[in-house]
């Protein structure tokens, strides 16, 4: 009869369970793995004949056939190994299978029989749990991050020989516990702080709006200004991170293979800063096995474009569908993956191809034309989909000296928080809208109505930069944004007027 052991895979950053099937017979000595397995499982033979040798056990002269069920689903990664060699080792009567059933087995095996970690093992455990299994047996590095699903025990091994004495229940290895608030408060701290910051007071301002509202932006200035370090301390005053956002964004991070050795959780929101040479399946996710991209890595957390010009134009227009459905549908021949993708935009250029538009303390030397190239690399589109174009000019020397500290990101994210909770009440009723960026336009028709001062302001702007009606639309979103950090229930003029200013390549086209 078959031995059976249960193991997992994931689709995506889904997991669902896999039971390795090991068939014994009389017949030429060989291992044969069936189930769709790919290169990587293909290769497992090898690696599982070794490891089962150097720990002591025998290696059956007899065919063995390993099928991995569902056979219709294709199998990645090197996951399995564990499982295969416990599988044939039961098969081959050199260890019992009596707590067999109660456990899911994940890990790649090295030659001598150790245990290596693997990737998404808190999809899987989360996966487990919700199929009601009892314990898994995972590698010593994956055990802090399969612990946080809270679900089936956890043992963390380092060999083949330590697995197999859990399941015959001759170890004294204690499964592995964690408390995932615990562990979630411990770890809940942002390195960059905005009192880092001198100056820039304008941009800052900017930003604090954008986080309030979820806005996307646009950070335009030379050189030095500060672009890149205002945008990397952006996480810092979103909204508070909450443990089921963590949770979700260390799932994609595990999926991918982004979570560092031994971090059982991302606790901080996520900043990510491709550089401009990246492919569109590198940006949006993809390969003939679809894996993550930045924009889900950026879940939750903040995506920075540098040198947004730069980026080829077919990886950013890749951007529109997760702009708008916060979500990247991948599809292939024989499978069609959905990835979150739920982040805010931070891009920043310079003001033309040298990067001194502007600048009172150094010549431009692009002529109009090479300006007009340089900023249509940019397609109009895109640029209606960022809420705040925001212009970050050069630091002056006395504010690099001064000695007035600035203020700090905890400070600036209670204004941002009290300003969601608004939204949060305004949007109770309508699923999928927790900001004003995710308004439609019904709601901002009902929303964001300006005073009459407010109106002719808008009117004016409108006719004089020729704005589209997404632009519009955008603009009222910002205001409303504004009206919530004062705790406003109506739209005055001054709001739209600091809204209004927020267009700044459109003032300039």
């Amino acid at each position: 009869m078959p031995a059976v052991v249960l193991s997992a895979a994931t689709h995506g950053i889904q997991a669902f369970p896999v039971h390795v099937e090991v068939d014994s017979s009389r017949q030429l000595p060989v291992l044969t793995v069936v189930g769709l397995p790919d290169g990587a499982v293909r290769e497992s033979r090898e690696r599982v004949m070794a490891a089962v040798r150097n720990t002591g056990f025998e290696w059956p002269r007899r065919r063995l056939t390993v099928n991995l069920a569902p056979a219709d689903v294709r199998k990645e990664g090197s996951a399995f190994d564990l499982a295969i060699a416990v599988g044939i080792l039961v098969a081959s009567g050199q260890i019992r299978p009596d707590r067999l059933r109660d456990f899911a087995l994940l890990g790649e095996l090295s030659l001598d029989g150790s245990v290596r970690p693997v990737h998404g093992a808190l999809s899987m455990a989360l996966g487990m749990h919700e199929h009601g299994v009892y314990g898994m047996i995972v590698p010593s590095e994956n055990a802090r991050e399969a612990a946080m699903a809270a679900g089936p025990l956890i043992y963390g091994v380092r060999s083949l020989a330590e697995a197999v004495e859990v399941l015959e229940g001759g170890t004294r290895l204690e499964p592995f516990r964690l408390d995932a608030a615990e562990e979630f408060q411990q770890q809940r701290h942002y390195d960059a702080d905005f009192s880092d910051v001198r100056g820039q007071e304008h941009a800052k301002r900017a930003l604090e709006v954008a986080a309030a509202g979820g806005h996307n932006v646009l950070l335009v200035g030379p050189p030095g200004s500060g672009k890149t370090m205002l945008a990397r301390r952006m996480p810092s005053i979103l909204p508070d991170f909450t443990l089921g956002e963590a949770l979700v964004t260390t799932r994609i991070h595990s999926a991918a293979g982004a979570l560092k050795p031994g971090q059982a959780l991302v606790a901080t929101r996520p900043f990510r800063a491709p550089h401009h040479t990246i492919s569109d399946a590198g940006l949006t996710g993809g390969g003939s096995y679809p894996r993550p991209g930045e924009v889900s890595l950026a879940h939750h957390g903040v995506l920075f474009l540098d040198e947004l010009p730069e980026f080829h134009r077919h990886v950013i227009e890749s951007l529109r569908q997760p702009l708008e459905d916060h979500s990247v549908s991948i599809a292939r021949a024989s499978m069609t993956l959905t990835f979150p993708a739920s982040f805010m935009l931070v891009a920043a250029m310079n003001p033309c191809p040298c990067g001194y538009l502007g600048d009172p303390t150094h010549p431009c030397v692009c002529t109009p034309l090479a300006i007009e190239r340089y900023r249509s690399r940019i397609s109009g589109p895109l640029l209606d989909r960022v809420d705040l174009h925001v212009e970050v000019p050069a630091v002056r020397y006395a504010d690099l000296v001064g000695g007035t500290s600035a203020e700090t990101s905890d400070s600036i994210r209670q204004r941002i928080n009290a300003a969601r909770r608004l939204q949060l009440e305004r949007f109770a009723g309508s699923p999928g809208v927790f900001c004003n960026a995710r308004m439609n336009s019904r709601q901002v028709r009902r929303f964001c109505r300006p005073d009459a001062e407010g109106l002719r302001l808008l009117e004016n702007a409108i006719d004089r930069l020729g704005l589209s009606a997404r632009a519009y639309d955008r603009i009222l979103k910002v205001a409303r944004t504004i009206a919530d950090l004062e705790q406003s229930p109506s739209l005055r003029a001054a709001h739209v007027a600091e809204a209004i200013q927020y267009r700044a390549l459109d003032r300039r086209l």
